[in-house]
């Protein structure tokens, strides 16, 4: 089985990282899309909603993750091919955002550990 990773879409690429997925919505600046050397799963992003909603505040964090986990419950499909994938090799999400503890990636790195 591979390692779920997580990791800033800027940080550099590394051979470790696996297969690489964006799961921001938006497209992140400053990246063109040879930089990314993955895949965007645009359609695991939280919603708009649910984005501004959170908007990178560390004490809605914990609101956050019930929200964006109960949006990945309906992309069950998706979350299992990440799983899938996770078995055969390292997998690393990729996010924009500079809080590497709260963020999208982080949540939904949790719930492909889980299982669930």
């Amino acid at each position: 089985m591979g390692e779920i990773r997580v990791k800033r879409v800027y940080d550099p690429p590394s051979p470790e990282d696996g297969e690489r997925i964006l799961i921001d919505g938006i497209w992140p600046r400053g990246i063109g899309k040879a930089q990314l050397n993955g895949r965007w799963l645009r359609e695991l992003a939280p919603s708009a909603e649910l984005r501004r909603f959170f908007n990178h505040r560390p004490e809605r964090f914990a609101a956050f993750r019930d929200r964006y986990r109960a949006e990945l419950a309906q992309k069950e499909e998706l979350l299992a091919e990440l799983r899938a994938l996770a078995r055969k090799t390292n997998l690393t999400l990729l996010y924009a955002a500079r809080d590497r503890q709260h963020n999208n990636a982080v949540v939904l790195a949790e719930l492909l550990s889980e299982g669930g």
